[in-house]
């Protein structure tokens, strides 16, 4: 069965930039632009992996993150951090890991695999 990435980031290019690796390496996706449409997209995709933006509007990452760890179907989920904030401390501690923009594709990818195969 094909895994599924839920990408959630304000910026249309990363989004279209990220749907477009994780395609050509065989993952469906599924995108939201902030926190909250992140949410409701999240109860009805059930994604396997979630790459996640800090600074967005409506709703930041970290607030994201917070309000799906307290709850039980997705605080497993593991999140992929990909922010241009240069303040790694902003971000999410149980995280898989964090990478600043611009990232290595490839390296992305390689985590991904480790991951969620």
């Amino acid at each position: 069965m094909t895994k599924k990435i839920l990408v959630v980031d304000d910026d249309p290019a990363i989004v279209k930039y990220l749907v477009s690796i994780f395609s050509d390496n065989g993952y469906a996706t599924c995108t939201a632009n902030d926190g909250a449409e992140a949410f409701e997209v999240l109860k009805k995709e059930t994604p396997d992996l979630i790459t996640l933006d800090l600074e967005m509007p409506k709703e930041w990452g970290p607030k994201f993150f917070r309000r799906i760890s307290k709850q039980e179907e997705f605080k497993d989920i593991p999140v992929i951090v990909i922010s241009g904030l240069a303040s790694r401390h902003l971000s999410i501690g149980k995280a898989v890991t964090w990478l600043a923009k611009p990232f290595d594709p490839e390296k992305l990818i390689e985590i991904v695999k480790n991951t969620i195969g």
